[in-house]
């Protein structure tokens, strides 16, 4: 049997874009003579729907173009996913369904059994998870169809009491099909590829794997569909970041590649490697900026970016050149992913920038070819203490008159976005956020947060990977010390531990998730960890305000970490 796998990029609600697309790829799949066309999880309506689903309208529309896609498989199989009623009249209303049609009928209607509810998963708010296992005999073939997190549920401490697989054995299928719509991390896919194969070497038959592709506002979903043989090696895999298909034809998957054999020993490898970074403190510096984890960032972003603006449809953006690493991070990628014509940078110098400042922002856009403009704040900052002088009276200088000129520039980069239509990047990285290094309307202001996943560390090993062919940030700007340039002499190190220790504590505490005895019992300074900590959790009303982030990691802040504003946890 032939098997087309269709990896496509879905627009959430965009059921005509999303069913023409899905007919395009049955017709490529009819041209080659494929058997069987295999779509991703809730590929009719895009991944994640969320509330859309509690609309009838929504659901009506699912079924308008599922029956489009009925009629386009005359004369061979299709897979796709989509929302299913619930004909009960107990548990949810709704599914999460793959559609198994076949010369225009509906053969199979399967239900996903395993609906999570962790991060940014938030299934079972409205699916009902599946009771009935149904193997689909199809071209000779008995088939075990299942839905992304179905097939997650091995190991030692399993998340879920059912594993829909061990279900499905006993009607004896022959080969596994699993649609997915599996969210990128930097460490994900090598995780992803695991799990497909202890799948295949469980149940001993060959799988293949059809995940997602683009980016839904802060989730990027990266692709990578996969062909397992029987032998658990990965024949196949199809490109990571865009759209990409694949036949396969099935009969390949029950003999052994021997050339395989290495390339798997050297994947385990380097997955043991980075288990081993990320569980000791001293080395997990070295995995967050690992060239490879570096790479996968870099296309995740400029995906978000680029697919963010044209699912929303923006052309054009805009944000505030400090001459600072995050800023000319956070340009350069939007110059990649919009076009550096579509991309205005302005320069807002106070009393306290530095000339070489304005000069290295200067030179980056000279470097990258966006326009840009130098709009001095300084006038602007002392009307603003000259109005408020009668109420501060005498008082020392402080964070109120540093907060002034950062709210200055936010005013006047959103009067620019609001005349000319743009959408303004921020470009706070996550280790501010994380300890709310940051002004509340001033550089946290934004419509999309391009580094916020991104800690301090990895943003310079970005700047260095985004120069591998040449200079576009300039060395300057890599090699001065940070600082937010709101009072004299002003570095970063002076309210924050250095940059590498502090990233250290974060990934323990947010990926990872160890409380403080667990990271002191690590051998880091325990008033360090404290501090840091107690940082992280005040500051969450901040970041509850923030604009959507990009996500690049296990736990980004946003969506999928849920910690109460008003909490006081330090262990």
């Amino acid at each position: 049997m032939k098997v087309f796998l269709a990896q496509q990029n879905y627009h959430i609600g965009n059921f005509e874009s999303n069913t023409a697309h899905i007919l395009e790829a049955i017709a490529q799949a009819k041209a080659q003579g494929a058997d069987l066309a295999v779509f991703t999880e809730l590929s009719v309506c895009g991944y994640p729907p969320r509330d859309f689903l509690e609309f009838e309208d929504f659901i009506r529309q699912c079924e308008a173009s599922l029956e489009k896609v009925r009629e386009a498989s005359a004369g061979i199989g299709v897979i796709v996913g989509a929302p299913a009623r619930n004909p009960r009249r107990e548990g949810k209303d709704l599914f999460n369904a793959a559609w198994f049609f076949e010369d225009g009928k509906k053969i199979a209607e399967i239900h996903k059994t395993l609906l999570p509810t962790y991060d940014v998963f938030d299934e079972y708010r409205y699916f009902e998870p599946s009771a009935a296992w149904q193997v689909i005999s199809f071209r000779c073939i008995r088939i075990a169809l299942t839905i992304c997190e179905d097939i997650w549920n091995l190991g030692d401490n399993p998340l879920y009491r059912i594993c829909p697989m061990d279900e499905l054995m006993p009607q004896r299928p022959e080969l596994m099909i699993n649609i997915s719509a599996s969210p990128f991390d930097y460490d994900h896919d090598e995780d992803r590829r695991e799990v497909v194969r202890r799948n295949v070497l469980k149940y001993g038959m060959p799988m293949l794997y059809c995940n997602a592709v683009g980016s839904q506002t802060e989730i990027v979903f990266d692709g990578g569909s996969i062909a397992c043989n029987a032998a658990g090696q990965i024949t196949h895999e199809l490109k990571y970041f865009e759209e990409d298909y694949l036949l396969v034809d099935t009969r390949d998957l029950y003999a052994p590649d021997a050339s395989q054999s290495s390339r798997h020993a050297a994947k385990t490898l380097d997955r043991e490697m980075r288990v081993s970074k990320q569980n000791d403190p001293e080395r997990v510096i070295e995995y967050l900026t690992a060239p490879h984890n570096i790479a996968q960032i870099h296309q995740a972003l400029i995906l978000g970016i680029r697919d963010y603006f044209a699912k929303m449809g923006f052309k054009k953006a805009i944000l505030g050149s400090s001459g600072g690493i995050d800023s000319a991070v956070t340009l350069a990628l939007a110059c990649e992913a919009l076009g550096a014509e579509n991309v205005r940078a302005v320069l807002m110098p106070s009393p306290y920038s530095s000339s070489h400042s304005v000069d290295d922002a200067v030179q980056l856009s000279l470097n990258l070819g966006n326009p840009y403009d130098i709009v001095p704040i300084q006038n602007i900052y002392e009307s603003f203490l000259g109005t408020l002088k009668p109420i501060f009276g005498d008082l020392p200088f402080s964070v109120a008159e540093e907060n002034i000129q950062s709210r200055t520039r936010g005013n006047l980069l959103m009067a620019i976005a609001n005349k000319f239509g743009y959408i303004l990047l921020n470009t706070s990285n996550k280790s501010e956020l994380a300890t709310g290094y940051g002004t509340l309307y001033g550089d946290m202001a934004g419509g999309l947060s391009v580094l916020g996943d991104v800690y301090k560390m990895q943003v310079f090993a970005m700047a260095e990977y985004l120069n591998r062919n040449g200079e576009i940030i300039p060395q300057h700007i890599l090699v001065k010390p940070p600082s937010a340039e709101l009072r004299p002499n002003q570095k970063d190190s002076d309210s924050l531990p250095e940059y590498p220790v502090l990233d250290k504590v974060l990934y323990q505490y947010i990926e990872r998730r160890q409380g403080p005895k667990e990271i002191i019992a690590m051998g880091i300074d325990e008033a360090l960890v404290r501090r840091v900590l107690k940082l992280v959790n005040t500051n969450e009303y901040k970041r509850n305000q923030f604009c959507p982030i990009i996500r690049v990691s296990a736990k980004a802040f946003g969506v999928g970490r849920r910690v109460p504003i008003v909490g006081k946890y330090l262990g």
